[in-house]
């Protein structure tokens, strides 16, 4: 049996968590798919998958076999485009990590108008609001926020420019009216602020006006990593925050939050694709990246 083959079918029924689905796409009987996984599992001499009637799952050597396995398979497929000048098609699962706010209406659209594009691509997206190692974790690339000359990726990473958000001072209305509005950047000190943990300047702001740049030092009242419990806790009046406008433009719309310091400048954040440095990038995520490129600011 072609152990290459029998590859191809693993990660077909891994990525579709089924046999039956795999045979289906590949045009091939359950029992036929269910004898390549055998005959991987023979040739390795160590079982890849717990099966049960209603369940897969990878084991502990199949997790790392299966990451092995997809990286070799993408980029074989994409050394043989190469060499004969044909079209790979993109196709399945991209791991993707980003930014907790990307639970949002923009970056739905994102996917989806890429998915009509390429539709035998899926994704699976982690929002946790941690920083993933790429690598370790398997995944295939991670969206990240980068203010200029902030971080920087680790040498092993890659991190393309593919669009940017803007960020805006906001607070509630009736935090407003309890605390009063600050007029000048350095009233800032005194207000209670919320922060995210996560920002490389620490516990300051920086903000551009027409006498030059103003910095702010302060103590958060709520610091986190999660952007969500940052912009609930900005409605409730519990403060002022710095919040990306994919989170804030209805808010402002519709009255609930008001935006200050229109007159002055924000330093704004650079999206980057980040994902590990390889010869030859697959085509799912080398289409992706390009396409989130390619719609400028993510579809805004």
């Amino acid at each position: 049996m072609d152990t290459l083959r029998s590859m191809r079918v693993f990660r077909a029924v891994v990525e579709l968590d089924s046999f039956v689905r795999a045979s289906e796409r590949l045009n091939l009987s359950p029992a036929m798919v269910s004898k390549h996984v055998m005959h991987l599992e023979r040739h390795l001499g160590a079982r890849l998958l717990n099966r049960s009637s209603r369940h897969l799952s990878l084991t502990e050597i199949g997790k790392v076999y299966f990451e092995q396995c997809r990286d070799m398979l993408d980029n074989l497929d994409e050394v043989e485009a190469t060499v004969g000048r044909t079209t790979v098609v993109p196709r399945g699962m991209v791991r993707l990590s980003a930014p907790v706010w990307f639970a949002n209406p923009i970056f739905t659209r994102t996917l989806a108008a890429y998915r009509a594009r390429f539709p035998e691509v899926t994704f699976d997206v982690d929002l946790s609001g941690r920083v993933v190692n790429l690598v370790e974790e398997g995944f295939d690339l991670a969206l990240r926020v980068w203010q200029p000359t902030a971080q920087t990726p680790t040498p092993n990473l890659i991190a393309r420019p593919i669009g940017s958000i803007e960020f805006h001072l906001v607070a509630a209305p009736s935090y407003l009216a309890r605390a009063g509005r600050p007029q000048t950047p350095q009233e800032l000190a005194r207000h209670a602020m919320i922060s995210y943990s996560l920002l490389a300047s620490g516990n300051e702001l920086r903000l551009d006006g027409a006498q030059g740049r103003e910095t702010v030092k302060f103590q958060p009242v709520l610091q986190s990593n999660n952007e969500s419990l940052l912009h609930a806790a900005a409605l409730d009046a519990m403060g002022i925050a710095l919040l990306p406008s994919w989170q804030t433009d209805a808010d402002l719309a519709a009255g609930r939050l008001e935006r200050l310091f229109d007159n002055y400048g924000l330093a704004g954040g650079t999206v980057y694709a980040v994902y590990t440095s390889r010869r030859y990038l697959s085509s799912k995520v080398r289409t992706f990246i390009d396409f989130l490129a390619e719609e400028g600011s993510l579809g805004q």
